[in-house]
């Protein structure tokens, strides 16, 4: 249970503390002996150079200062930003920008701590009380005008430097380590743990640790004989053991396809009023879990989606990958083609930029991006890259579908196809001969309805006897039947998927849109990247002459995983920490520029990304060393002190209990009752959703037809996204939002959840088919029948108090509300489902 404790908001303050303030002074702030002259002198020749050095970049130009805050003039600095005055002339230590550069709070410069003496100097500055000369007469005070420039200062920026591998922190001995960490990635975090002065929690116990680990690799709960193994397995290699069996269950790639169906705004429709499907998503989706399953190389993963059908030799998996590009909105009616278009490529450069790169190169659409180093023209080399995709369009074309039948296949279709329109011309000849005979003869408004298959012979037969004789007829109408039933009976069609393609292997020229409009061409543009990361000019491979391509899609997942980019191995690393820990070790996980958040441990990131790319960019050896470390198997205990210095657990003392996504929520539920069907693959499935819901769309059910049963139990990453009509109980428990990139999910905790837990159709019949089941399992023993459902829950022994609980409460409803003893069970069943035990992960 969650208690909220109130504190006293007032204290009494006592005459002495009472007069500092009274008479305006504060010991924070010491009169300076200092003259003014003597003081202006230590601005100009210490504090200038530093704020040059660290500062002015962000926060000299007058018109749009970072943040608001302009650090050019002394009332400026007073006034202070977005955030806030700057400076407490009468309380220096809790000035925002003291703590700022002291890293307490908010970090700046956030391209890293500057040196204690450049912190020194500041500090003693405001303590003077900013003194600052202003402009001479006449004379304009220089300013850095507009937003950060790409130059030798902001690519020494963490996150724009080259990856190196770090050294593993060799730690003292201690009390409780005797000896160095077997894994690297405890040495890091101990080590950061020794210098706070923090200890760690202890390691969590086994059913929580069992549950976290397979709800964290196939976003299932272990079975209860899966439990019993690994309890009374006791030997040293017994959780090792359940890591490689988890890593190689199907089910593995099932969880961590989502993750990536988050990234990539992964759904099925278009969006807008429509919201038409698009035909054979699920492919792509099928093929993320089969890649995550095989261990494909990131590389490899990141490549084939980027330009799968730019590769040498591309397959029908390669081309499926690419449905990438087809995955965001398309407005099917845009009232500005033109704008659309690059609306379309705006959200594929954002995409990439962020899911790849962890850069918001979007933010430089209609001008300079106004935190990071990314000029406009950058943001439109990027977008040459993508310029001579095609749109998606309806009907869906030869654009978006490919064939991807193997070319036995594609040639026996084409016999079977010759065959079948030969047939259909044949009876369209015989048919013609009678339907020449009656067209003449036919009023002006009949021949309007000959246009329509279903009238003809209606019209033909009433000129049965006058222009068409009897026998002439009986074939027309036999012919007919037989056209009817070749025409519903065609060749069976070729595999196709949801793809990319390109114009040609020459692009549209790219120009940079001024203020974003594409009506308004600047320069032209040439593919590139982001410059502040150094990268070479693209080197566009010329690809062979039946790829009708232009090969820069191609360039740029090279340059993404080549040992240049500094950027690819440290952001995919991060997305796998983040998974496992909750967060990553950079928070914002899709932002490593300027105002995204710092890295809590820069070596440890750059040791994962480093052993990324030694084990050739597969994820299940980084899973198997994040999972086998001390630190990832903590338990959640609290710690006073801990929780008083690090209360956000940046230095990762403990591990942050978590609530099941929204996934894992409904798939446990079917797990619970015993109704999960774990098929894989295939087209998406459709639950039930009730008519009040529906109700809610323009055109009430369209676009959703209901599943067989057994089909609506499979695991939720098979239902179907519609954007416009999300399943009620995903919703609740804040899936995630296909419209853009997701890659934090927000977790909430508001009403509707408690109401789709309790109250909604879905969760009563899923108690109604456990109360079923248990009554099954366990027979009329209400003892046996509390304990099965405790069990299959929870994942571990029940109580004997807990039992004594449930039996009392199936005792209790019976008598009090007269209900059936299957009743009774069936409310038990509900309750247990709604157990925080149940949703939450220790």
């Amino acid at each position: 249970m969650f208690k909220l404790h109130l504190t006293r908001l007032f204290l009494p303050l006592s005459l002495t503390a009472l007069l500092p303030i009274a008479l305006g002074l504060t010991t924070a702030q010491t009169p300076s002996p200092l003259s003014q002259a003597e003081k202006l002198k230590f601005y100009t020749t210490k504090v200038a150079p530093v704020l040059k050095a660290n500062c002015l970049v962000c926060h000299s130009d007058p018109k749009e200062p970072s943040g608001g805050l302009l650090l050019t003039k002394r009332d400026a600095i007073l006034k202070g930003g977005v955030t806030g005055p700057a400076v407490l002339l009468n309380n220096v230590d809790k000035s925002l920008l003291v703590e700022v550069i002291r890293y307490q709070g908010r970090m700046m410069p956030p391209s890293g701590k500057m040196p204690q003496a450049s912190i020194d100097t500041l500090v003693e500055w405001v303590k003077m009380g900013l003194p600052m000369p202003g402009p001479k007469a006449g004379e304009a005070e220089p300013v850095h005008h507009g937003p950060p420039p790409v130059n030798a200062e902001t690519k020494k920026f963490w996150s724009f430097l080259p990856i190196k591998r770090p050294a593993v922190p060799i730690l003292a001995k201690t009390k409780t380590l005797k000896a160095q960490p077997k894994n690297p990635i405890d040495a890091f975090i101990l080590a950061k743990l020794a210098k706070a002065k923090l200890s760690p929690a202890p390691l969590a116990n086994k059913v929580a640790l069992l549950r976290r680990a397979t709800y964290d690799l196939t976003g299932l709960p272990p079975t209860p004989k899966e439990v019993a193994s690994f309890l009374n397995d006791k030997s040293p290699t017994a959780y090792e053991k359940v890591v490689d069996r988890l890593l190689a269950s199907p089910h593995y790639g099932e969880k961590w396809a989502r993750h990536w169906m988050d990234l990539v705004r992964y759904a099925e429709t278009n969006s807008f009023e429509r919201d038409d499907p698009k035909p054979f998503a699920w492919k792509y989706r099928d093929y993320l879990i089969r890649s995550f399953n095989s261990d494909k190389p990131y590389s490899q993963f990141l490549t084939e989606q980027l330009a799968g059908d730019e590769l040498p030799k591309p397959t029908p998996e390669t081309i499926i990958a690419t449905g990438y590009y087809r995955l965001g909105q398309w407005d099917d009616e845009p009232a500005d083609p033109e704008q659309a278009r690059y609306d379309e490529l705006d959200d594929v450069v954002a995409t990439t930029g962020q899911v790849f790169l962890g850069l918001t190169v979007n933010c430089a659409r209609c001008h300079d991006h106004k935190i990071d180093p990314i000029p406009q023209k950058d943001y439109y080399r990027m977008v040459a890259i993508f310029q001579g995709t095609t749109r998606f369009g309806r009907p869906v074309d030869k654009n978006s579908l490919r064939v991807i039948a193997p070319a036995e296949d594609q040639k026996k279709y084409a016999a079977e196809l010759a065959v079948y329109r030969g047939k259909l011309n044949e009876l369209k000849e015989e048919l013609s001969s009678v339907e020449k005979k009656a067209f003449a003869d036919f009023t002006p408004v009949e021949k309007e309805e000959f246009k329509g298959e279903m009238n003809r012979l209606p019209l033909i037969k009433k000129r049965v006897g006058t222009l068409v004789s009897a026998a002439e007829f009986e074939t027309y109408e036999t012919k007919t039947r037989e056209q009817d039933t070749l025409k519903n009976a065609p060749p069976k069609g070729l595999e196709t998927a949801l793809s990319i393609t390109e114009s040609g292997k020459v692009p549209p020229a790219s120009h940079i849109m001024l203020r974003g409009n594409p009506h308004s061409p600047g320069d032209e543009v040439t593919p590139g990247f982001p410059s502040v990361l150094s990268p070479p000019e693209p080197t566009i491979p010329v690809l062979s002459a039946e790829t009708n391509s232009s090969g820069r899609r191609l360039a740029l997942a090279n340059w993404l995983v080549s040992p240049q980019n500094p950027l690819t191995a440290r952001v995919m690393a991060n997305r796998l920490w983040q998974y496992h820990f909750g967060r990553g070790i950079v928070r914002s996980s899709s932002n490593f520029g300027f105002m995204g958040n710092l890295p809590t441990h820069p070596e440890l990131l750059d040791y994962l990304a480093t052993e990324l790319v030694r084990n050739n960019w597969k994820l299940k050896p980084l899973h198997r060393q994040i999972m086998l470390s001390e630190a990832y198997r903590r338990s959640s205990q609290t710690d006073t002190l801990a929780l008083k210095k690090d209360p956000e657990n940046d230095f990762m003392w403990r591990y942050d209990m978590r609530r099941l996504s929204a996934e894992e929520v409904r798939d446990s539920i079917l797990a619970a009752n015993g109704s999960l069907n774990p098929t894989l693959f295939g087209p998406s499935v459709y639950p039930k959703i009730e008519a009040e819901v529906l109700a809610g769309q323009s055109i009430p059910g369209y676009g959703w037809k209901t599943s067989l049963p057994e089909d609506q139990a499979r695991r939720s990453v098979y239902v179907h996204i519609k954007r416009s009509l999300v399943l009620p109980i995903l919703a609740s428990f804040d899936a995630a939002d296909a419209d853009f990139t997701c890659p934090v999910r927000f977790v909430t905790t508001q009403p509707t959840q408690a109401l789709s837990t309790l109250n909604s159709v879905f969760i009563n019949e899923q108690a109604r088919i456990f109360a079923k089941a248990t009554a099954y399992d366990a027979g009329n023993d209400p003892d046996a029948q509390v304990k099965s459902v405790l069990w299959r829950v929870l994942q571990r022994e029940p109580s004997q108090k807990e039992i004594m609980r449930g039996v009392d409460y199936l005792a209790r409803t019976q008598k009090k509300f007269g209900v059936s003893k299957q009743e009774s069970l069936r409310r038990f069943c509900l309750i247990a489902l709604n157990l925080n035990e149940f949703v939450y992960l220790e």
